[in-house]
C-alpha cells in the first residue's frame, strides 16, 4: 500500500517518510505541490498526506486537482495552519482530515489507519481470509475474532498473509524478512523475533499457546491451518 506524502521541509519530509515505512507502507516523497501531483498521476497511491503551503503549488490546490478525478483517494492536510477558514477550505475541497502541527508519529499513523479503514469499510469488507477463528481484512488493516476489531499494521498484515497463504508449511526466518520487511531493510532475525511476539499478542487467543503463529525451531513460523 502506497502513501504519498507531500512536504517541503526537508527534516519533516524525512521524518514522515521513516515512520510510514516503519508501518509498513510504501512512502512516495514529494517537496513541493507540482512533484506531488505528478507522483500521484504516476504511481496512483491509496492515500495522500498534503502540507498546505509548498511552493510550485499549495496543498489545496493538489487537492483541488486530484478530487476532480478521483472522488475516493483519502486525502489528509499537515500543516501549521490552524485558523478554523482553512480547515473549513480543507474539508470543503474533499479532505477527509486536517492535522496539524506540531503533531505526534503516533497521531499521524492513528489518522493514516483510520482514513484508510473509512474509505475500505464504505465498500464493505470483502477479500477477508479466516485463519482459525480470527477473520483478517487486509484493505482495513484489520482483524476480527468474535466481534472484536484488531487494529494491525501493514507490515503485521503482511506477516499473516505470508502464513496464510503457506497454511501448514514452515515460512523461513529470510523468507518473513524478504517478503515483510525488503531487501532495503537489511533487518535481522531478532527483528523478526520481536514482531512476532507483538503480533501474538494481537492475534492470538492465547499467545502462550499460539494456534495461528507456530514456531518452527531451527527454522521460522507456521500457521497449522
Amino acid at each position: 500500500m502506497t502513501i504519498l506524502l507531500a512536504e517541503d521541509d526537508p527534516l519533516t519530509r524525512e521524518a514522515l517518510t521513516a515512520c510510514i515505512e516503519d508501518e509498513g507502507f510504501t512512502a512516495l516523497a514529494a517537496e513541493d505541490g507540482r512533484q506531488a501531483l505528478e507522483l500521484w498521476a504516476k504511481h496512483h497511491p491509496q492515500l495522500l498526506c498534503l502540507d498546505i503551503m509548498m511552493p510550485e503549488m499549495d496543498g489545496f490546490e493538489v487537492c483541488r486537482r486530484v478530487r476532480a478525478k478521483d472522488s475516493s483517494v483519502p486525502i489528509l492536510f499537515l500543516s501549521a495552519k490552524s485558523e478554523e477558514v482553512d480547515v473549513v477550505v480543507g474539508l470543503n475541497l474533499g479532505a477527509d482530515d486536517f492535522i496539524r502541527k506540531p503533531f505526534t508519529r503516533a497521531e499521524v499513523i492513528a489518522r493514516i489507519r483510520a482514513a484508510l479503514r473509512r474509505t475500505h469499510s464504505s465498500g464493505g469488507k470483502g477479500g477477508g481470509f479466516q485463519m482459525g477463528d480470527l477473520t483478517v481484512h487486509p484493505e482495513a488493516l484489520t482483524a476480527e475474532r468474535s466481534g472484536k476489531e484488531i487494529e494491525l499494521s501493514r507490515r503485521e498484515i503482511a506477516m499473516l498473509e505470508l502464513l496464510h497463504k503457506n497454511a501448514g508449511r514452515p515460512v523461513s526466518r529470510d523468507t518473513f524478512l524478504d517478503v515483510c520487511w525488503g531487501l532495503e531493510y537489511f533487518p535481522d532475525s531478532r527483528t523478526l523475533d520481536q514482531h512476532v511476539l507483538m503480533l501474538r499478542k494481537k492475534v492470538e487467543a492465547d499467545p502462550s499457546q499460539p494456534a495461528i503463529i507456530a514456531t518452527v525451531r531451527g527454522t521460522g513460523y507456521r500457521f497449522p491451518g
